[in-house]
C-alpha cells in the first residue's frame, strides 16, 4: 500500500509539472525563418488561451518583476526557427479580441512575458539584441483565462 501512495505522490507531481509552459516541447506549430524574411511583418493566426495559470508556475521573465499574469497552453504556440538575426532587433506583438498575454523563451533560454503594451490591452515584446539563430518558442495567453482569436506578428528592425 505504501509504495502505491509514493507511486501517486509522483504522478501528482509529475502532472503538475506538466501544467506550466514547457520550451523542451515543440510548439503546436513550427515555422523557419530569417531575419531578412522577417523584415516584413510575418502574422499567424493563434486561438489565444489555456488552463495553466501562469502565475502558479514560478517562471522569471527578464522584462517582468513578480508573478506572470495569464493563462496559457503547456506545449508553445508556436516554434520559431530564427536564423541570421544577428544586427536585427526582433519584435513579437499580439492582435486579439481580448486581454491578451504574451510568453517567450529565446533561443538563449531566457523567459520574455507583457500583457499590454502593444495597446488595445495586447502585448508587445521587442528584443533590441535578440540572444541570436536558433528556437523561440511563443506562448499566447489570455489574462483570465478565457479563449479568442489572436495574431501574432513578427517582425524585425
Amino acid at each position: 500500500m505504501r509504495h502505491f501512495l509514493y507511486s501517486l505522490f509522483f504522478v501528482i507531481l509529475a502532472g503538475g509539472a506538466q501544467a506550466c509552459p514547457d520550451y523542451q516541447l515543440w510548439g503546436n506549430e513550427r515555422y523557419e525563418l530569417t531575419g531578412r524574411q522577417l523584415y516584413s511583418p510575418v502574422s499567424i493566426n493563434v486561438v489565444a488561451g489555456g488552463q495553466y495559470n501562469l502565475s502558479n508556475c514560478g517562471l522569471r521573465a527578464r522584462n517582468w518583476s513578480g508573478p506572470m499574469p495569464g493563462y496559457v497552453i503547456g506545449r508553445p504556440d508556436f516554434s520559431l526557427t530564427i536564423n541570421g538575426i544577428k544586427g536585427y532587433q526582433l519584435e513579437f506583438r499580439v492582435v486579439s479580441q481580448c486581454d491578451s498575454t504574451l510568453l517567450i523563451n529565446t533561443a538563449g533560454v531566457n523567459w520574455y512575458f507583457d500583457d499590454d503594451d502593444n495597446g488595445n490591452a495586447d502585448p508587445k515584446i521587442r528584443l533590441t539584441r535578440p540572444a541570436g539563430d536558433g528556437i523561440y518558442d511563443v506562448w499566447i495567453g489570455t489574462f483570465d483565462g478565457s479563449q479568442c482569436n489572436a495574431q501574432l506578428i513578427v517582425e524585425t528592425f
